[in-house]
C-alpha cells in the first residue's frame, strides 16, 4: 500500500508546483512586466493534448500492471516509460524537421 501513497505524494508536490503560484499571483498587481510571461499561453492542438493524456496514463497502467517495487522495475522501464520517452523523441526530431524545411 506505501506505494500507492507515494505516487499520490508525488502527484500532490506537482499539482502544488503548478497551482501554488497561480493561486498566489492572483494577489499580486499585474501591471508588471511578469504579466506578459503568464498571458502567453501554449496553445496545443487536439492531437498533442491527446498524447499528453496518453503519455500519463501509459506509465500509470504499466506501474499498476508491472510493480515495480515487487520487483518488476526493468520491464517497467522499457515497457512503460520506454514508449512515452521513444515516442517524445520522435516528435520533438520530427518537429525540428518541420521548422526548419
Amino acid at each position: 500500500m506505501s506505494g500507492i501513497q507515494e505516487i499520490l505524494l508525488i502527484v500532490i508536490i506537482f499539482l502544488a508546483i503548478f497551482f501554488i503560484p497561480r493561486i498566489t499571483a492572483r494577489n499580486q498587481d499585474s501591471t508588471g512586466p511578469r504579466a506578459l510571461v503568464f498571458k502567453t499561453r501554449l496553445k496545443l492542438s487536439g492531437s498533442n493534448r491527446l498524447a499528453v493524456v496518453i503519455s500519463c496514463i501509459w506509465p500509470l497502467l504499466a506501474l499498476g500492471f508491472f510493480k515495480p517495487w515487487q520487483g518488476g522495475l526493468l520491464l517497467f522501464l522499457y515497457i512503460g516509460i520506454g514508449p512515452v520517452v521513444a515516442g517524445w523523441c520522435f516528435y520533438w526530431i520530427f518537429a525540428g524537421f518541420r521548422k526548419s524545411g
